[in-house]
């Protein structure tokens, strides 16, 4: 277990007022941790004076740049060996909080791992259910919880991702492909949530869109072969089937047959130029 006096608790926050105050006294409450450091995202309701009162280091952006900048803004400042990082909401429980920073040490990257019980709505649950049954193929490992915004890591080595970061919600998505692909020990410890305070600043449609060009995106980086090898595959084998078909019937190669496994070759080989690209972004980490 990593000693707490060397562990930087995170707590991107925009507009949780509300709520930071508690939520800095309870995670002060249960660990001697390095420092809490919240990350003020431009809010506009004092959570900078709550956070800072409650007796946390409150870093602040002077406009609202997206919790992804926020976590990039903390990895920066962090000053501990190892970076944990937490909502601001009060969803997470401290306890599980230390349960998650028990596990430093041992492994390199620790997620807190919701059940889709625990999941707000319908919707959500579906999607992460989506979102994980995808990472989990890519990865060629049981991912449970892709998106949980309880995870702890060394704090050197996000700094070798942090550039792949994006500034929206998906880094969580980001960082845990980003560790399992440089093949750093990671693991996913069970959590429990409990509900928000005050609203979610996720929007379906809004977030939603940006978050699957953003997940596309992080194939094209991290498994690029994973995608484009059975797209090409049931492309060519589609074309095979095709031709076979017009040539019995009809006696003739017919041009859709020979546009498909045209289509099949070039998704190959722009999927190999996507896996060198992708070996090339790891080759040089610090």
């Amino acid at each position: 277990m990593a000693d707490p006096a060397t562990v930087s608790v995170v707590i991107p926050a925009f507009n949780e007022a509300a709520v930071i105050g508690r939520v800095v006294a309870a995670l002060a409450a249960i660990a001697p941790w390095r420092e809490i450091l919240v990350v003020d995202d431009g809010s506009t309701d004092g959570t900078a004076e709550a956070a800072t009162a409650a007796g946390a280091r409150v870093v602040s952006h002077p406009y609202n740049k997206g919790n992804g900048a926020s976590v990039k803004t903390a990895i920066r400042a962090a000053v501990g060996d190892w970076v944990l990082i937490t909502d601001g909401d009060g969803q997470h429980r401290p306890a599980d909080v230390l349960h998650v920073a028990s596990r430093l040490g041992t492994f390199d990257l620790v997620v807190g791992a919701r059940a889709a019980e625990h999941q707000a709505t319908t919707g959500r649950r579906f999607g992460n259910a989506v979102l994980n049954t995808l990472a989990s193929y890519l990865t060629e490992r049981p991912i449970p919880d892709l998106t949980s915004g309880l995870r702890a890591a060394r704090r050197e080595h996000l700094l070798e991702f942090v550039h792949l970061l994006p500034n929206g919600f998906s880094t969580p998505t980001t960082t845990t492909l980003a560790f399992i692909k440089a093949g750093y020990n990671v693991a996913f410890e069970p959590v429990e949530v409990q509900p928000r305070v005050g609203t979610s600043k996720i929007r379906l449609v809004r977030d939603g869109a940006r978050f699957f060009l953003i997940l596309i995106k992080v194939i094209t980086i991290f498994s690029p072969l994973r995608v484009f090898v059975p797209l090409s595959a049931c492309t060519f084998a589609l074309g095979i089937v095709y031709g076979l078909w017009t040539v019995v019937q009809q006696s003739r190669i017919p041009n859709g047959a020979v546009l498909l496994l045209m289509f099949s070759v070039i998704v190959f080989l722009v999927g190999l130029v996507s896996e060198q690209i992708s070996s090339l972004r790891f080759e040089g980490r610090r």
